[in-house]
């Protein structure tokens, strides 16, 4: 697949991107959020494994290196901006391994997914068509 070639359902990928990162939002600023592992250090797996969903669905999207730099430096800005807004919340508390945690994240799906991994999507479209 060529840098240039864009996915047929491109806007609906994007609108489940953006879904994601939603709900990514919501759930890191809720002053409850569902409790998910259970152990010493969960969370910081959980924050990590998050933002590599993120940054995972995007690189199946968008194939220039570029542009997936850009994206990975905005999820990882998005990451540690949510940490600062828990701070400011009240409830919740700013981490900065958190927020390393989210980077980890980022650079975990840019490392794991190279091709022909990064194409997933690409060739899911190509099966159904």
């Amino acid at each position: 697949m060529a840098d240039s070639v864009r996915l047929r359902y491109h806007g609906i990928w994007v609108a489940i991107g953006l879904g994601l990162v939603t709900t990514l939002v919501v759930l890191s600023l809720i002053p409850a959020p569902p409790t998910g592992l259970d152990f010493e250090g969960s969370d910081k797996i959980e924050h990590m494994m998050g933002y590599a969903v993120l940054m995972g669905w995007f690189m199946q999207i968008y194939a220039q290196p570029t542009v997936r730099a850009r994206i990975a430096l905005a999820l990882t800005a998005l990451g540690f901006a949510v940490e600062i807004l828990q701070g400011l919340g009240g409830v919740r508390y700013f981490d900065y391994l958190d927020a390393a945690a989210n980077a980890s994240g980022v650079l975990l799906a840019w490392w794991v997914l190279r091709p022909p991994f990064s194409r997933l999507l690409w060739h899911l479209e190509r099966a159904l068509a």
